[in-house]
């Protein structure tokens, strides 16, 4: 083989239980080419494009606090959520040299990287055709999130025309699942997120009908504004100050999809995170459902969620936007860039500029 350089992202540090995370938490060295010969089911692979998201940050602790997610150890290649390599070699006979791959929940920060052809698959051409990375965003864990969140867990039911709240908006993962609700008949749809241009982004671009800068606006005042007859449906993705101020506001019999808890990661506290008092019985006296949800509970659906997710994104009635950070050395700063809210829609980075 040829000689190649090789890279990789380690954690260097940790950022302690309580605190955010920050580039020196991350060290990039190189090290070998893999140059040894490939076992049976093996095959090479030139990483493109790394998905950065927001639950990696439980990995950076001793204890990542979830079963399904392992704790990084110090000095080790991290391994993140996804991405799309392309084969280099194989020894596996159902993948050729030249096709892309991707989609194990382990992959590496790496940029070149032997692994078992059972842990990728080939991404379809379908998508190819349209933009690979579309892969990490639309037809990924990413959208497949927002799918199942909304065809699952948010109950609507057509012509109820729900108001519906969702926080964290501004992650692709969140505004994808606007975009479906808006498919599956939701009425009112607002959204909360930290910036103006992520405002202007959800109302102008993807169908909101309001959005919040929780930062700059009281989110208590706005939503009795926007939202009258109060809440429905939260999707809940940030936890913290922002979520009991929705509950608050939540009417009787109406559900949370408990997706994420972006504003407690940094926290040394269980996921999901318990509630105050004051909240918890208004969760008891109104009725609120409130369930976390994995995205992993429906694997078995995945191809025929992806086929949804490419009608509708066909059809223009869901769309992508990508925050990409181009070379592996950043990867650590675009992953704390991502967690302080400054990327729009899907972080993601391109492994190398030649690609």
């Amino acid at each position: 083989m040829a000689n190649f350089m090789n890279a990789r992202v380690i954690l260097q540090s940790r950022p302690g239980e309580a605190n955010k995370p920050s580039k020196d938490n991350f060290a990039y060295e190189e090290i070998p080419y893999p140059n040894k010969q490939l076992q049976d089911g093996e095959v090479l692979i030139e990483n493109l494009y790394l998905s950065l998201d927001p639950a990696l940050r439980c990995r950076m602790n001793a204890n990542s606090g979830v079963e399904y997610m392992k704790a990084w150890e110090i000095g080790e290649t991290i391994h993140g959520l996804g991405g799309i390599g392309r084969v280099t070699a194989t020894a596996a006979p159902d993948f050729s040299v030249g096709e892309l791959v991707g989609f194990t929940f382990e992959w590496p920060w790496q940029l070149y990287f032997t692994i078992s052809s059972q842990q990728i698959q080939k991404i379809p051409k379908e998508i190819c055709s349209l933009s690979p990375t579309l892969y990490l965003s639309v037809f990924g864990l990413t959208g497949l999130t927002a799918y199942f969140g909304i065809k699952k867990r948010s109950f609507i039911c057509k012509g109820s025309k729900p108001t519906m709240v969702i926080s964290g908006a501004g992650m692709y993962y969140f505004s994808a699942s606007s975009q479906i609700a808006k498919a599956e008949g939701c009425g009112i749809l607002i959204g909360i997120c930290g910036t103006d241009d992520k405002c202007q982004w959800l109302t102008s671009e993807l169908g909101f009908d309001a959005a919040i800068n929780y930062k700059t606006q009281s989110v208590s005042e706005k939503l009795q504004e926007l939202c009258p007859g109060g809440v429905d449906i939260y999707f809940d993705n940030v936890g913290g100050d922002i979520s009991n101020e929705v509950i608050r506001q939540m009417n009787t019999n109406s559900y949370i999809v408990l997706c994420g808890q972006i504003a407690m990661y940094n926290k040394d506290v269980p996921y999901p995170p318990p509630l105050p008092d004051d909240i918890a019985e208004i969760l008891n006296q109104k009725g609120i459902s409130r369930d976390r949800y994995l995205v992993l509970q429906y694997e078995k659906e995945f191809d025929s969620a992806v086929s949804d997710l490419l009608k509708l994104y066909i059809s223009g009635k869901i769309k992508a936007k990508e925050t990409i950070e181009t070379g592996l050395i950043n990867a650590g700063k675009a992953f704390v860039s991502m967690m302080e809210g400054r990327n729009i829609g899907k972080q993601l980075v391109k492994v190398s500029d030649k690609n």
